[in-house]
């Protein structure tokens, strides 16, 4: 019945064309509960040529919840953070944006330390790109390239080694974590439908619930035997050796 169904109608059968990954304790072990303090702390000192500490640290808060809570599509996430970091401070962006970058050019690489390389990245994203899979770095886009692209170097998965199709900044996307439209936006930059794609990543809220909600397949990675903690589809779960294992024995090419 079913041949005979095969052949009055075509049979479809999608299968992975794309695999999307995120970044912070994902391919990079990145406690944020570590790295964020010592962040604020470095670049609210490199900050107080122009604003005092604490003064600084609001705005840039405001600024970040500005690219969150934005969804015009027509406005990329930079143009929502430094509007509203204009707004608010009255300084320029045409002399700022240039400042940071030696901020993270120059101090960010030191925070390395509170980070942990993790050995499987490499091999894990290496064996997909081998695979002739599209390979996004699908990070939280509040950063700037060169913060993003720096984390990368430290994952040992560096732009400058792995041809990625996209990995998303605040420059190149005008949506954040977790709207659906984050993910919808990769898609199309992509061009690949959700049903041939699979987000890979470690919080739920941000990487599971919205990548499944549009028809992703979806990763979890996660602490041993840690359930969901709700009813959102998800294909696997487990570590990133776990994930590793499974896509060894062939768990992208069954996920149809």
């Amino acid at each position: 019945m079913i041949l005979q169904l095969c052949h009055l109608h075509t049979c479809v059968i999608a299968m992975i064309k794309a695999v999307l990954f995120d970044l912070d304790d994902t391919l990079l072990g990145n406690d944020m509960d570590k790295f964020l303090p010592n962040y604020f702390t470095l670049l609210g000192k490199h900050a107080e040529r122009y604003l005092e500490k604490n003064r600084f640290l609001q705005e840039l808060m405001a600024g970040t919840q500005a690219m969150i809570a934005s969804t015009d599509t027509a406005v990329s996430n930079r143009d929502a953070f430094w509007y509203t970091f204009q707004q608010r401070t009255g300084l320029d962006p045409d002399e700022m944006e240039p400042f940071f970058e030696q901020f993270y050019r120059n101090v960010f690489p030191q925070l390395v330390a509170t980070t942990e390389k993790r050995p499987l990245a490499a091999p894990l994203v290496q064996t997909c790109l081998d695979k002739g899979l599209k390979v996004v770095v699908a990070t939280n886009p509040l950063f700037p390239a060169i913060a993003v692209e720096e984390r990368l170097d430290w994952a040992g998965v560096p732009v400058t080694e792995f041809d990625y199709d996209l990995v998303t900044t605040y420059e190149n996307m005008h949506t954040t974590k977790p709207h659906p439209a984050y993910y919808h936006e990769i898609l199309q930059m992509i061009d690949c439908a959700p049903e041939t794609a699979v987000m890979i990543g470690d919080d739920w809220k941000n990487d599971i619930i919205p990548a499944a909600s549009i028809g992703l397949h979806t990763y979890w990675i996660t602490a041993d035997g840690q359930q969901p903690p709700d009813e959102t589809p998800v294909n696997g779960r487990g570590s990133l050796a776990d994930l590793w294992q499974q896509v060894q024995k062939g768990w992208l090419e069954q996920l149809t």
